[in-house]
This record gives C-alpha cells, sequence and structure tokens, in this order.
C-alpha cells in the first residue's frame, strides 16, 4: 500500500516539475529582455533628475549672484532712499540712486500692456480654437507662431519709426516716445503667449461639456463663454502670468520706444523701465564703482518683484483649483 502511494506522489510530482521547468525556461527569454528595457528606463530617470537639477542650481546661482552683487548698493544708499526716491542721477557730481520712478513705470507699463493685451489675446484664442473654419485656423495659427518667433529689436525698431512718430502727431506731442507707445509694442509682444496657452487650454475642454451645454438649448457663443472659457481659466491664467512675466522682463524694445529718460511716469511722458535701466548704464558704469553695484541692485530688486508676482498668481490659481 506504502509503495503504492509513493509511486503516485512521485508520478503526480513529475508533471509539477515540468511546468515548472517550462515556466523557468519560459521567463528566462523575458527576463533578458526586460534588462535592457530596465537599464534604459533607469538611464533616462537619471537624465531627467540632472535636468531638473541643472535647472534649480541655475535659479540659486542667479539668486545667490545678485543677491551679493546687489545688497552693497542697498546698504550704502539705504533702503528706503533706494526704493522710494525720486531722482536718478547715477553720474552727477553728487549721485542719486533713487529707482521709485522706474518701478512705478515698470507697474504702469506691464499693468496696461495686461489691460489691453489680455482681451485681445484671449479672443484670438478663442476665435482659432472654437469660431474659426479649419481652414482660417490653418492660416491664424501659423501668423501667431510667426508673431512669437520676431526679435525684441524689431518689435523696437517698427515702434521707433512707425509708432513713435504716429503718438507724436496723433497727440501733439514734442516726442512720440513715452509710455503710452510703450504700452502698446508690450501689448503686442504678450500676445503670442497668451494666444497659444489659452488656445491649448480652450481645446483641452471636453468635448462633452460643450454638448451638453449645446443640448440644453445654449447657443454656440454662450457655450464657449460660459462653458468652455470657465473651464479653461486656469490655463487662461497661466498665460497672463507668461504675459506679465515678458511684459516686466522686456528691455530692448521698450528702450527704443519709451524715451529711456529718468522721469516719474506720465502716460505721454518719455520714462525708462527698471530693465532698461540696467541695459542703458551697465555698458559704461565702472567696475565696482556705486553705479554699477546699483545698477545689480535694480536688477535684483526687479527679479524679487517678478518672483513676488508668480508666487502671488500661482497661489491664486492653486487656490481656485481647489475651490
Amino acid at each position: 500500500m506504502d509503495e503504492t502511494l509513493h509511486i503516485s506522489n512521485a508520478q503526480e510530482s513529475r508533471p509539477r516539475k515540468a511546468e515548472k521547468a517550462r515556466e523557468k525556461k519560459g521567463r528566462g527569454p523575458q527576463t533578458s529582455q526586460r534588462s535592457p528595457l530596465r537599464v534604459m528606463e533607469l538611464v533616462m530617470n537619471g537624465v531627467f533628475f540632472f535636468c531638473g537639477i541643472v535647472a534649480i542650481v541655475f535659479v540659486l546661482f542667479i539668486s545667490i549672484y545678485l543677491i551679493v552683487s546687489g545688497l552693497p548698493a542697498i546698504m550704502e544708499i539705504g533702503l528706503v532712499d533706494f526704493l522710494f526716491g525720486q531722482t536718478w542721477a547715477s553720474t552727477a557730481k553728487d549721485p542719486q540712486f533713487g529707482i521709485l520712478p522706474f518701478i512705478l513705470t515698470s507697474i504702469y507699463g506691464t499693468a496696461g500692456a495686461v489691460v489691453l493685451g489680455v482681451p485681445v489675446g484671449l479672443m484670438t484664442a478663442i476665435f482659432i480654437s472654437k469660431v474659426a473654419p479649419k481652414k482660417v485656423a490653418a492660416v491664424v495659427r501659423p501668423a501667431v507662431d510667426l508673431l512669437a518667433g520676431i526679435p525684441s529689436v524689431v518689435y523696437g525698431l517698427i515702434g521707433m519709426i512707425v509708432l513713435v512718430p504716429a503718438v507724436r502727431e496723433a497727440f501733439n506731442l514734442p516726442d512720440g516716445a513715452s509710455l503710452f507707445a510703450a504700452i502698446i509694442v508690450l501689448a503686442v509682444m504678450i500676445l503670442p503667449s497668451i494666444i497659444s496657452v489659452s488656445e491649448t487650454a480652450l481645446n483641452a475642454v471636453p468635448r462633452e461639456y460643450e454638448e451638453a451645454s449645446l443640448a440644453l438649448g445654449a447657443t454656440h457663443i454662450e457655450t464657449v463663454f460660459r462653458v468652455s472659457v470657465p473651464a479653461a481659466s486656469s490655463g487662461i491664467a497661466a498665460s497672463v502670468v507668461l504675459g506679465i512675466g515678458r511684459a516686466i522682463g522686456e528691455a530692448m524694445a521698450i528702450m527704443m520706444v519709451a524715451g529711456n529718460v529718468a522721469n516719474m511716469p506720465g502716460l505721454f511722458k518719455s520714462v525708462r523701465f527698471l530693465t532698461t535701466a540696467v541695459a542703458s548704464e551697465m555698458s559704461y558704469a565702472a567696475v565696482g564703482s556705486l553705479q554699477r553695484q546699483a545698477l545689480f541692485s535694480i536688477a535684483l530688486v526687479l527679479f524679487v518683484f517678478i518672483m513676488l508676482i508668480n508666487v502671488v498668481l500661482n497661489g491664486l490659481l492653486k487656490k481656485k483649483n481647489k475651490d
């Protein structure tokens, strides 16, 4: 009886061993095939991690460099006198380094460009994404991309030759180079960013939302403004953030149309932005001089200003998305 049980158990174990052998044999090639893929995945993860670290290192390097280079002038001039002083005379016998005119001009110029550029950019994005026929959209979209590729100096050159004389004649001014001309140029320059990002956000809205609105009796335009635009609001807000960053950081084009004079801002007065103050004087500021250090301080203020804008707007976006 025991011998019979032993023989039957041996016979049952043989198929199991054969199945295990076949499984091991079948896993061999799969493991060998997965191994290169696994190595490639690890390599790509390492590349992505390295790129992320490089970006962080660049930001930290710029931050530290601006702080080290800009703080000495602020400490020597005084924070209040530097930020709220109304006179900038860096090359005078008794130099003064007040940057309040530059700060206010940058704020007014950026705000004006956003007020003009955002509605036009948003409407253009809606037209391309939701209204225009495919053939028309295929023409408008490359035109917007081409607008994004035009160098800043070309915008400034066209503004200086065409816009500045037009402003002078239209408003009977002694000089058309003014804050008004700078606002118009900035508004045109931020259009590509606003249009492209807003269009992408509108295209990402699920089609089911729009179909449900149309099924309830809403018109196409009502659906666009009451369904599509609110659903894409986070992407549209991101486009506004990009536009603000582009406007406040522009220098070359603004230098050519704003007059580059250190005045308190007025709509039809020649003015100087934070960026143009650095760009116009850095070339002849003596190394180690207070003037050069003050220019680095302006760059530090501009950097902090942009960082604060990004933090505030991103915080508002996150809060809105949570709600």
